[in-house]
């Protein structure tokens, strides 16, 4: 059978993006060096990403990039760095994450800036500080994407670079700021680090103030690190819960900042921050967070969702209801993960508005995961045009955004990948919870569906067992590779990886 993929150029790029892998893996090194700890879980590692990627590279002296290549190659480079990505918690042999299961899902929740955990021992007594900042800074740089970031910096993808930022982020796609693809990738990127930056120094300074005591400049980098990758890999086992009300409120609006789309960052930053007030899918974005925390800080400080009044300290504190409600909307919308506290101690319809949140997402363009606010948008705006035309069967009303009338092709494709995407949740919720019987596991329906929709919409807690203070480690391997196939494939927003798994794809 005669191909029409060639999977040898594709190969040879991925090969290119693991063996410069091995950069990034300089920063816990030097941590490691700082600390006083071992030195031999990187430099093992750095030489495995190095030896790997140059062995792919063999495979190709001038790969050249098709649309079909470009699919397989940013499938294939998640998977890839994921892979590499975990031999640091193997060599490192600490805990839980040892196990290459464990290691894998690990090291692919942080790349796909899930934030779901298989580390039982959350903290400095069980795992190295250069190994849990490697664990921060997989989220970091998943965050705007391994792809994007190497179109910025790597040559050999500037030609073929949109067609690969495309397959990387199909929705709604990446906006094209420049005339130079590779010139966008780095606005892009200059824009997240700038504000990762802004963020660490703003939380030192709080440290500095005495407002934060246990927010160290480790832990500043750490939450900055996770926070704008909407990740939420903490390295406090209580994760915000573990820091003081100032910490709480300072985090929000970063966390609004990585779901909202970058290119408004970057007009911003050139002189255009109307753009904020014009853009409408930031205003419907920035309308569904009030709405949310309204509900749910409604629903907190009246004491409604305390099935026992022992476990309900927020009734009747204002304050309190208010930060924990905005908290966790911004955190579970945006699909950072973080709690500042365990929500599992909240009644059902406080549980229930934070479940709906699983699937909003962020905005196109941003480091959040899931459905995406402007899908929800179209959406309704198509059932407002539905109902108008059903009134007059005579009018014609395209679907306006931003002042632009919407592709029909483009709003089928929204509706095609929403149902899609319900689709694969339910039936990964079944997988979940039949495997999950398979080993004798007491799984219940709400816990199987809250994992299946943290994973796939690279969220990470959910309720129940996989709550925001629990971990994934009771289930087994099976389930565990089964969740990684989900990050995988939700970080990609599902349609790059399937096209892969069709046989028009490969045959000539």
């Amino acid at each position: 059978m005669n191909l029409r993929v060639d999977w040898r150029a594709s190969s040879s790029l991925v090969g290119t993006v693991v063996k410069w892998l091995a950069v990034a893996m300089v920063f816990p090194l030097a941590l490691a060096v700082f600390y006083g700890e071992g030195v031999t879980t990187f430099l093992a590692s750095m030489a495995l990403a190095v030896g790997i990627g140059w062995g792919l590279e063999q495979l190709d002296d001038d790969p050249d990039l098709g649309a079909r290549e470009g699919f397989l190659m940013v499938a294939l480079t998640w998977l890839a760095v994921s892979i590499v990505g975990a031999t640091p918690y193997v060599i490192a042999g600490e805990g839980t994450v040892a196990h290459p299961v464990n290691a894998m899902f690990e090291s692919m929740s942080g790349f796909t800036t899930t934030g779901a955990t298989v580390m039982k021992n959350i903290g400095f007594e069980d795992h190295s500080r250069a190994l849990m900042m490697w664990r921060q800074q997989t989220q970091w740089l998943g965050g705007m994407g391994i792809v994007v970031l190497a179109v910025a910096i790597l040559p050999e993808l500037s030609v073929g670079g949109a067609q690969l930022m495309d397959a990387e982020a199909p929705g709604p796609g990446i906006q094209k700021l420049t005339p130079r693809i590779a010139e966008t990738a780095r606005a892009l990127w200059r824009a997240y680090l700038g504000i990762t930056a802004l963020e660490v120094v703003l939380l030192f300074s709080l440290h500095l103030a005495g407002l934060a005591p246990n927010m160290t400049l480790y832990q500043s980098v750490a939450h900055g690190f996770t926070t704008m990758a909407t990740g939420g890999f903490s390295p406090a086992a209580r994760s915000i819960e573990a820091f003081s009300a100032a910490v709480q409120w300072l985090i929000v609006p970063f966390m609004v900042a990585a779901g909202t789309n970058f290119a408004l960052f970057w007009h911003a930053l050139n002189g255009e921050p109307e753009v904020f007030g014009e853009d409408t899918e930031f205003r419907f974005y920035v309308g569904v967070l009030a709405v949310f925390s309204g509900l749910l800080a409604v629903l907190l400080f009246t004491g409604g969702t305390a099935e026992q009044a022992a476990v309900s300290p927020l009734a009747g504190e204002f304050e309190k209801s208010l930060r924990h409600a905005v908290f966790q909307v911004a955190s579970l919308v945006t699909t950072t993960g973080y709690a500042s506290m365990d929500f599992n101690t909240w009644g059902s319809p406080a549980q229930y508005v934070l479940f709906v949140a699983l699937f909003v997402g962020g905005s196109a363009g941003s480091t959040g995961g899931a459905i995406k606010i402007v899908r929800w948008l179209v959406i309704l705006k198509s059932l407002k045009r539905e109902l108008f035309t059903t009134i007059h069967p005579e009018a014609v009303r395209p679907v306006r955004l931003g002042g632009r009338s919407l592709d029909e092709r483009a709003v089928r494709g929204i509706y095609a990948f929403t149902l899609l995407y319900f689709v694969i949740f339910f039936v990964a919720t079944m997988v979940v919870y039949l495997d999950a019987a398979r080993v004798g596991m007491d799984l219940v329906a709400l816990d199987a569906m809250s994992a299946t929709a943290a994973t796939l919409g690279n969220v990470g807690p959910g309720f129940g067992l996989v709550g925001p203070m629990n971990n994934y480690i009771p289930f087994p391997a099976s389930t565990k590779l089964f969740m990684v196939f989900l990050m995988w494939i939700g970080r990609l927003e599902i349609l790059p990886v399937l096209v892969l798994l069709t046989p028009a794809y490969w045959q000539s």
